[in-house]
């Protein structure tokens, strides 16, 4: 997948070196090593949403890491203040969580407390109820039966250039990027 955007602009959230290093290294790996299995698996001409649900091993974590950077990268846009959800989107987050603030709070603390390498989510299921969710690896909120809404990778390439060790920091910045059309249109979907 190509960014939707020029590499600096999600620039002072994250750096066009990290978002070279991010998208155009580690994703591409996990690309990489999906392509090489994939040939006689009998999994060849899966969606990768399927692959994901079917795949196992090896094929599953490259399968997982390749949709949850997809979901990630493509829910960014150039820095916004005050940037919040609007709609049904923002509607739904009062209901479930109170407020903005407090659903971003609970957010970010599954984030930031999320032992290890994975990522949080924001997911639906199919009655559109809202869940935060804490996968580890390269696990998916598909696996669970929910649709993925938005995602914040806590793997360390994807802030410690920038962070270092400081994983809640990053969290609180990503806010300020978060394409909120694109979460709505998932959410909608």
């Amino acid at each position: 997948m190509a960014l939707p955007y020029a590499p600096d602009a999600l620039e002072p959230v994250i750096s066009a070196e990290t978002l070279g290093f991010h998208h155009g290294k580690h994703l591409l790996a996990y690309v990489n090593n999906l392509n090489a299995a994939l040939p006689g698996s009998g999994l060849e001409n899966m969606p990768l949403e399927e692959l994901l649900l079917n795949a196992q091993g090896g094929m599953l974590n490259n399968a997982g890491q390749i949709m949850n950077h997809n979901l990630y990268f493509a829910q960014f846009t150039s820095p916004k203040a005050d940037n919040a959800p609007t709609g049904r989107l923002a509607q739904a987050i009062k209901e479930e969580y109170g407020s903005f603030e407090a659903f971003k709070e609970i957010f970010a603390k599954a984030g930031a407390t999320l032992f290890g390498s994975g990522w949080a989510w924001l997911s639906a299921d199919s009655q559109g109820n809202l869940h935060i969710t804490q996968e580890p690896n390269a696990a998916n909120p598909l696996q669970h039966g929910l649709r993925p809404l938005l995602t914040m990778d806590v793997w360390e390439h994807a802030y410690y250039l920038d962070y270092q060790n400081r994983r809640p920091d990053h969290l609180a910045a990503l806010w300020q990027i978060i394409d909120w059309d694109v979460v709505a249109a998932r959410y909608e979907e």
